[in-house]
This record gives structure tokens, C-alpha cells and sequence, in this order.
């Protein structure tokens, strides 16, 4: 079995962030405040604390599935060690909860396996399911296309790989042929290789890389059994040209 913490301040995204990652690795799910509920008791004192966490520890490794969730504030080091997770997760995506007291008595974690800084809980849910559950590519499962030249590859291409994930899970690159057409220095191999080390470390397994012609137009008839979907990535990200950074790299 493995017990998974997901931990943080009131109003973190725990419980939303639970029910997305639930769904990915097939668990079950322990919440604090459905179990407070239960036993009737909200003692929110330090011993009240230290008891519910007592409780959740005891009704996870009593649970039948494999992998077992529980969110639960969990603010103190005791309650940590009480609890006894294989994996923590820290959702730190906020100085303050809406309770004072709590936001004076948290302890924050010193020791966990992943921080969550951020509210896009569908992309960690991704990231976290793979290191708890590697992932397997499946050509018969629906594929997201991702297309252009990436010459060279850099984080605007790397942002927009992670919005195109997001929609179907996998994604298929496809590489334009267009070595040495006009600005375009870089071979294939060389932008695969590029865009692998960049992509290997979270998405292991989670792409394949394809080399296509100079694909110039798109056409369609009807609009059968695909979507073509427009990304909007934040100004910041769109400004980052390739025009730029390859005479950065010419001046070096």
C-alpha cells in the first residue's frame, strides 16, 4: 500500500487537488473534514489535532486500495510523524488561510516529496501520478498534436507543451523538415534531442517525437473525430522569439 499526505493551509486547493489526483491513480480518499464530520469532533485545539491525526492514520492503513489519499491540514512535525506517509505533498500555494489561529500554529514541512506553488492542479496531478505510477504511451488513446519547427526549442514551446498535455494526457510532436529553408539551422536530430532533455525529466513517456514534412496548410472537410483547439499562453511566454535567441546565439 501506498499512503499518500496531501497537506496545507486552509484554502490551498487540498481537496480540489485530491479529486483530480484520485481519479488518475484509482485510490481512495480519506478527508479530514468528512471524517471530523463523522466522529462528530471539531476539536481544533492541539490535541484535538494531534488525535484526528491519529484517526486518519489509523482508517488509511486499515483501507483496501492500493494507493490511499489523505488531505488534512496536518500542521504540526508530530502530526507528520504520526501519520506516517510514503509521499507528502505540500500544497504551498498561499502565506495565509482564513483562520488566524492556524496560520499562527502551522509548522511548515521541512521534509516532503513535492511542493505545489501554483493552482494548475490538472499538470502536477500529471506530474505526481507518474512518479507514483510510471506512465505507458498507448497509440490507441486520444493524442493531442503539437507542430512547428522549435528552432530552437525554448520555454514558450516548453509552456505550450504543458497546456497541450494537459488536454488528452499525451502528446505527439512533430517536427517541420526545415533545415537550412531560410533562419532554420538546426537539423531534426539535434531539435529532438533538444527538446528531449527538456521534456524527459517530469514527462517521461508522456510524448513521442516525429519528423514531418514542411507543413504549410492544414484542410479539412468535415470536422470528424478531432478538435483543433487554440492555446493562450500569458504575453510574457508569447513575446519569447526564436528569431531572438538564435542571434543571441550567433553573437556568442
Amino acid at each position: 500500500m501506498t499512503r499518500i499526505l496531501i497537506m496545507g493551509l486552509p484554502g490551498s486547493g487540498k481537496t480540489y487537488f485530491t479529486k483530480i489526483l484520485k481519479k488518475k491513480l484509482n485510490a481512495d480518499w480519506i478527508n479530514a473534514d468528512v471524517i471530523r464530520k463523522q466522529y462528530r469532533d471539531w476539536d481544533f485545539s492541539r490535541k484535538g489535532i494531534i488525535r484526528q491525526s491519529l484517526r486518519m492514520h489509523n482508517l488509511s492503513i486499515k483501507s483496501k486500495q492500493k494507493i490511499v489519499i489523505a488531505d488534512f491540514i496536518c500542521p504540526f512535525k508530530k502530526c507528520r510523524e504520526i501519520f506516517k506517509a510514503d509521499f507528502t505533498i505540500w500544497m504551498n500555494t498561499i502565506k495565509k488561510g482564513r483562520f488566524n489561529r492556524m496560520n499562527k500554529i502551522f509548522q511548515k514541512p521541512k521534509n516532503f516529496d513535492y511542493e505545489i506553488k501554483d493552482f494548475n492542479s490538472k499538470l502536477h496531478s500529471i506530474i505526481i501520478s507518474d512518479k507514483l505510477k510510471p506512465y505507458k504511451w498507448n497509440n490507441k488513446k486520444p493524442t493531442s498534436l503539437m507542430m512547428g519547427r522549435f528552432q530552437p526549442f525554448h520555454e514558450g514551446h516548453y509552456k505550450l507543451f504543458e497546456k497541450i498535455l494537459i488536454k488528452k494526457g499525451q502528446v505527439l510532436i512533430f517536427i517541420k523538415d526545415v533545415y537550412k529553408i531560410r533562419d532554420n539551422p538546426f537539423k531534426f536530430s539535434k531539435i529532438k534531442k533538444m527538446i528531449s532533455l527538456k521534456l524527459n525529466k517530469l514527462y517521461k513517456n508522456r510524448f513521442k517525437i516525429l519528423k514531418a514534412p514542411n507543413i504549410t496548410n492544414i484542410c479539412y472537410g468535415r470536422t470528424v473525430g478531432y478538435k483543433f483547439n487554440y492555446i493562450k499562453l500569458p504575453l510574457v511566454i508569447q513575446k519569447i522569439s526564436s528569431t531572438k535567441i538564435r542571434k543571441k546565439l550567433r553573437s556568442r
